[in-house]
């Protein structure tokens, strides 16, 4: 009779002991997927719920499971979406993809949302920016610009709504620049301002005063350096070494225009600019280049690019990459951490290689670690 209740205590002790880990075992990790798949960017959000799906496939496990909810790129549906995700025991949330999303998702506690967007001011505690944010672009420009021992930086910002943004990665990333200049993007005010920056009318001056210098002059080569002088546009050096344009698109092709009218070349100074995500219409126009920007690992982005077309026969936004990366992120954590305080998961200090490149996390910020590429001959080229 002892040796039973002995037995039976010990069976009783191993079901109490063990069943909760089984329990646990067994458990799936919930994820949430905040998307638009109503409205104007539900293309987007379609693009996003495959990229998904890619992910789990190449991670091939079960212990993860995606509960999807619309947002319609509206803060409103946004929140109700989330509290529905919360009701049902979510705890990491990727998505929401913009900015203007984000509006009251501080309401919700227990959850911490990686965000798309790459903007960083005044989001709520409770949201992490997983985009390419400013101060990971600057962090790689200062690598450049300190191993070419560039001397002299100045910054060209456009008036937008990403100025302060700008602002806080000059500070963040402590780029040595020389002076940071706002500028208005309406073409005639551009123009003007650029010539102001490089100082033309001054330059313009001197090539003046110069040819009619010679002119007066009895040099014995007075017709060879008054045809030199005759090909040249100004006269003077400009006070930088580089220069970093934070614009984009036509906007920023703008910008090198108006610096090339000033006579300041692309071959005789750095022009830098932030993330192009590799636009081809750069590598045509070749009165702009060499041109040099950072950005995500390029052949990592044409493989995802291939592998993504050849399953859905359509070219995915580069946040479907991002949102790619974000569930190997969620996975890698859930392998090494207990989710259960989800609060401290992301204030610890941790590296995570990704498709896009190496995610450093600390302090509930993700930075990430970029290539840089300058655009020459019509090409891409790696530089580090």
């Amino acid at each position: 009779m002892n040796k039973l209740l002995k037995f039976i205590k010990i069976i009783f002790f191993i079901l109490v002991n063990l069943y909760p880990f089984n329990i646990l075992a067994d458990e799936k990790l919930k994820i949430g997927l905040l998307v638009p798949i109503t409205g104007d960017n539900k293309e987007l959000g379609k693009q996003i719920i495959k990229s998904v799906r890619i992910a789990l496939e190449d991670i091939n496990t079960e212990k993860l499971e995606i509960h999807l909810k619309d947002t319609n790129s509206n803060p409103d549906k946004t929140i109700k979406s989330a509290f529905e995700l919360k009701e049902i025991g979510v705890k990491i949330v990727i998505g929401p993809i913009f900015y203007e999303s984000l509006a009251y998702l501080d309401k919700i506690e227990d959850i911490i949302f990686l965000s798309l967007t790459n903007m960083t001011l005044d989001i709520p505690k409770n949201v992490i920016s997983s985009g390419i944010n400013a101060t990971s672009q600057l962090n790689t420009i200062r690598k450049f610009i300190e191993l070419n021992e560039i001397n002299k930086t100045i910054f060209l910002t456009p008036r937008l709504n990403y100025e302060f943004e700008i602002r806080k990665a000059i500070k963040n990333s402590k780029i040595k620049i020389s002076k940071h200049h706002i500028y208005d993007t309406e073409p005639t005010k551009l123009t003007a301002q650029i010539e102001k920056i490089t100082n033309y009318k001054r330059r313009k001056q001197n090539l003046g005063d110069e040819i009619r210098r010679v002119e007066k002059s009895n040099l014995p080569d007075k017709d060879k350096q008054l045809e030199r002088l005759k090909k040249r546009y100004t006269i003077g050096k400009v006070n930088f070494d580089s220069i970093i344009i934070s614009d984009f698109d036509e906007s920023l092709k703008s910008v090198i225009t108006s610096l090339l009218y000033t006579d300041v070349s692309p071959k005789k100074k750095y022009f830098i600019t932030l993330n192009q995500w590799f636009d081809k219409s750069l590598t045509n126009e070749k009165s702009i280049q060499p041109i040099y920007f950072p950005s995500i690992n390029q052949k990592n982005l044409e493989v995802f690019q291939d592998k993504f077309y050849k399953q859905f026969n359509e070219i995915p936004n580069h946040l479907a990459l991002l949102s790619y990366d974000l569930v190997g992120l969620i996975h890698y954590l859930s392998l090494n951490n207990d989710f259960s305080n989800i609060n401290s998961l992301f204030k610890t200090k941790n590296s995570f290689k990704g498709k896009i490149g190496i995610f450093d996390i600390q302090n509930n910020n993700i930075f990430h670690r970029l290539n840089f590429y300058q655009v020459d001959d019509g090409k891409f080229k790696e530089i580090f």
